[in-house]
């Protein structure tokens, strides 16, 4: 039996690109397509908000600390990497390979309102968590109500 590769990636990537373009933009977050960089692939990222901060999760299983990094550079944050391909032995004989491997890139124009300074990252069991603190001047605060 032949097996036939079917490589639906670019066109699913290019839909899943379009639906974290539209969420992205909803949190201030300006999404900048990984697919159009000239990635191979791009990891699952979550973005969420709390009245502090942004915090960024992204999921890398498989992958050393060390082939992963992150840059802030003109309001934008780029979470970048390579995961590499698992050494095929001589006498194994793989069927199907649908593991994500090769180059990525995740690019994220940054609200405004928030410190670049203190952005701070963690590494986890294979999940990237970057916290990205919001200013003082961004964050809610109560008004008093005088009476008279």
């Amino acid at each position: 039996m032949e097996l036939i590769k079917w490589t639906p990636a670019r066109e699913l990537a290019m839909a899943e690109d379009d639906f974290s373009r539209i969420f992205d933009n909803f949190f201030g977050f300006n999404h900048v397509p990984a697919v159009r960089n000239g990635t191979n692939w791009a990891p699952r990222v979550n973005v969420k908000e709390n009245e502090n901060d942004f915090i960024v999760t992204a999921e890398l299983p498989g992958m050393d600390k060390k082939a992963i990094s992150i840059e802030v550079q003109d309001g934008a944050l780029a979470i970048r990497g390579e995961k590499n391909l698992e050494k095929e032995k001589k006498e194994e004989s793989y069927h199907i390979v649908e593991r994500s491997h090769g180059k990525f890139e995740r690019v994220f124009r940054l609200p405004e309102h928030v410190n670049l300074e203190k952005i701070e990252a963690e590494y986890n069991d294979g999940v990237l968590k970057i916290n990205i603190p919001k200013t003082e001047s961004a964050k809610p605060r109560e008004v008093k109500i005088n009476v008279k």
